[in-house]
């Protein structure tokens, strides 16, 4: 049994405190609230951004996000090209909102003008290396020298013009017939031959002087006789090998466009024009808007 004094002595109890006990979570809040600040700021900056962005500004970049391939396609940032004073951009003062390209003009249209004036120059650049190659041919050929005067070319807004005349005493046709001659037969030949390298098509249209006929122009006229040579000249091309679809248009003209207006009654007007035709032209025949071939005739004349 324990003695009185025993039973009077106090209890010690001893905690021991680890430390550390909640090392699992302890530092991870700190990122949680870095992550939580970085938000809350690119948040507001966000909000300032908004509110400090021009009406064209915000549809440039709602543009860029609904269709960022067009943006990439036709040129500008998509994020608004209006820098200027103007309000939406650009020069044009009638705008008051939206993207406008500087200077005025979109890219793409810019882009299809400079398209456009490339194809015209290379046009340009080709007929007129086909009007080179027609010069030497009839200067290297023996045969077709002696007809250097009686082959007239020229460029014209339509293309290159090839105006083969009648001489007084070497005329192309005789007087009031279709039948052509054995040599605007090769003529018309050597003239093929050039052609075919080319894929532009061609217009034709014959040409009388002002001698009327003695029945007038009730009867079988000038104009049917301009037709006809006209005609007769598109058979011997294709005879020589021009492709038939190339021929986009025959025409009779008469007398009623005169190479020379200040002597109607002289033999060069008595002609066949071919007109190797650019884009444009060919265009203009398929719509029923060519400029007319007289105006160019027209003017060739007064010069």
């Amino acid at each position: 049994m324990a003695t009185e004094s025993e039973e009077k002595a106090p209890i010690i109890v001893i905690k021991k405190i680890k430390k550390g006990a909640h090392g699992a979570h302890g530092g991870a809040w700190k990122i949680a609230y870095a992550d939580f600040v970085t938000a809350m700021m690119a948040f507001f900056l966000l909000m300032w951004l908004l509110g400090s962005t021009s009406e064209g500004d915000l549809k440039g970049i709602s543009e860029f996000f609904n269709s960022p391939l067009k943006v990439a396609m036709l040129g500008g940032s998509g994020a608004g090209e209006a820098t200027a004073l103007i309000k939406g951009g650009g020069t044009n003062l009638a705008r008051s909102t939206g993207q406008e390209q500087r200077g005025g003009k979109p890219e793409k249209e810019i882009s299809v003008e400079k398209a456009r004036q490339k194809v015209q120059e290379d046009e340009a650049k080709k007929l007129g290396k086909l009007k080179s190659e027609i010069e030497a041919m009839v200067e290297a050929s023996t045969e077709m020298k002696q007809f250097k005067n009686q082959i007239k070319l020229d460029i014209t807004q339509e293309g290159l013009r090839i105006q083969i005349v009648d001489e007084k005493n070497r005329p192309m046709f005789d007087s009031g017939s279709a039948v052509l001659k054995p040599y605007m037969r090769d003529i018309l030949t050597q003239i093929t031959r050039l052609l075919n390298e080319v894929d532009n098509k061609v217009t034709l249209s014959g040409h009388t002087d002002s001698q009327p006929y003695a029945a007038g122009e009730r009867g079988y006229s000038n104009w049917e006789l301009s037709a006809d040579r006209a005609n007769a000249s598109r058979r011997e091309m294709l005879a020589a090998g021009l492709e038939d679809r190339k021929v986009l248009r025959v025409v009779g003209l008469a007398s009623s466009v005169p190479l020379l207006r200040d002597d109607p009654f002289h033999p060069t007007n008595r002609r066949i024009a071919i007109i190797v035709m650019n884009r444009r032209a060919e265009e203009a025949v398929i719509t029923q808007s060519l400029p007319g071939e007289a105006d160019t005739a027209v003017e060739q004349g007064q010069r």
